[in-house]
């Protein structure tokens, strides 16, 4: 019921802002996910729907995630299967500065106790000039027996050689959990994690290419601008993505494989690899 009420809510205000929009875009994407070495996991899918929408100097963006995951019984008692959504406001004071805040929740997880969490972030966007910018977000992580803190630090840079425009991106993320009741999903974890990681787009002409990595253990992150959240008892030690896509008219169609390394830290299983394969595909109105 939860599900269907916030689909509603958006269903109905999404033909108001339609009639006003520039710039704007839907969102498909569908992952395959492969788990190697995993005492839990097999394999799973995962299926996204998004609208991002910008209206004068407000821009607004939701995600809906649904996934179902094939599990190894025992030690699991049955297959996963979750979904969760996504909100990000962003309001641009001046042409210097942005705020911007998120929401998440996991709606339903039928195994992990990370069940109905809620994460809240803001931040705050510093333009240098039409090349540089910084983005600084905090967020925080509210589930029943543990919470999390995370520091973001992004600073983007634009630059044009040719015919070629490259986007890069560079992350610093500080986390901290603070457990306040002992649960087996904190088993092994650490106290705080610090990662950083580095991102390169390209666009030439209709082309699109994309590659990135993350450096330095992980776990119950938030990641992507606040459109993934990690919720499960996983430390991630390594991450490497590279994508490829093309503009069809109105459409862009994409395709990106990342190859993860992680420990499932309750019972301390390490060199879980984890190979995903996603399928996007954006309509710009």
């Amino acid at each position: 019921m939860k599900t269907l009420f916030l689909f509603s809510l958006v269903m109905l205000y999404t033909p108001i802002v339609f009639a006003n929009t520039i710039h704007s875009s839907v969102l498909n994407y569908f992952e395959v996910k492969d788990y190697s070495g995993s005492l839990q996991k097999k394999d799973a899918i995962v299926y996204g729907l998004g609208i991002d929408v910008h209206y004068k100097d407000s821009s607004y963006k939701v995600n809906y995630e649904s996934a179902q995951a094939d599990t190894k019984q025992p030690p699991l008692k049955k297959d996963l299967n979750y979904q969760k959504i996504f909100f990000k406001y962003g309001y641009k004071l001046n042409d210097r500065f942005k705020f911007n805040i998120n929401y998440a929740n996991i709606l339903h997880d039928n195994i992990a106790i990370t069940d109905d969490g809620k994460v809240y972030g803001a931040g705050l966007t510093y333009t240098f000039n039409k090349q540089s910018s910084m983005n600084v977000t905090q967020f925080y992580t509210d589930y029943d027996d543990f919470n999390v803190y995370q520091s973001d630090l992004n600073v983007y840079y634009k630059i044009k050689i040719n015919d070629i425009k490259f986007n890069l991106s560079s992350m610093i993320k500080y986390i901290d959990i603070d457990e306040e009741n002992q649960n087996s999903f904190l088993k092994n974890a650490d106290n705080s994690y610090l990662t950083s990681g580095i991102k390169l787009h390209s666009h030439y002409k209709t082309y699109h290419f994309g590659a990135g990595a993350y450096f330095g253990k992980r776990a119950f992150a938030v990641m992507n601008d606040g459109f993934k959240v990690q919720h499960h008892a996983m430390e991630f030690n390594s991450t490497y993505a590279i994508g490829v896509g093309k503009n069809i008219g109105d459409f862009v169609v994409r395709l990106q494989y990342i190859d993860q390394r992680a420990t499932e830290m309750p019972l301390n299983n390490k060199d879980v690899k984890i190979k995903v394969f996603r399928l996007i595909a954006n309509y710009k109105f």
